[in-house]
């Protein structure tokens, strides 16, 4: 799998967000995902993570995702950790 298909999964699963997504081995099946999404707002880090995963759980049944490290914020969360960096 690459990372324009896995970022095309997620951005079918949450319209408008904002995804960047890293193949961080090489190999295909190791990922690192950014999702900047309204569908998070009220939602914990590990709920949105959650919602990230089902949106995927077939990939990751099958193997074809074997690792994927998430990064999830809403859109205010992330503007507040642009501005930190700042």
């Amino acid at each position: 799998m690459s990372p324009q298909e896995l970022t095309s999964l997620i951005q079918a699963a949450f319209p408008g967000a904002l995804v960047e997504v890293q193949d961080y081995t090489g190999s295909g099946d190791h990922f690192q995902a950014l999702v900047v999404s309204e569908a998070f707002v009220g939602l914990s880090r590990v709920k949105q993570h959650q919602r990230v995963y089902a949106a995927l759980q077939s990939y990751l049944d099958d193997g074809r995702i074997h690792a994927l490290a998430l990064k999830t914020y809403t859109p205010e969360q992330w503007q507040q950790s642009l501005v930190q960096l700042g």
